[in-house]
């Protein structure tokens, strides 16, 4: 049996990312952040759910 820990992201509510493969959607700001469900706000994307598990986003600032 193998344990599992439980996915933590870096990125919180409020923080300002960047998707590192779009850089036309603009700055983001993360909405929720739920296990490897982030969820964004992006300026020329609106809201998008990113899985923090395949993407590393950017953190700005």
């Amino acid at each position: 049996m193998v344990d599992s820990v439980p996915f933590r992201s870096l990125v919180e509510p409020g923080q300002w990312v960047r998707h590192p493969d779009r850089p036309e959607w603009g700055d983001g700001q993360v909405q929720s952040a739920v296990g490897p469900r982030i969820t964004v706000n992006f300026e020329h994307q609106g809201k998008v759910l990113i899985n923090a598990a395949l993407v590393d986003l950017d953190i700005l600032g």
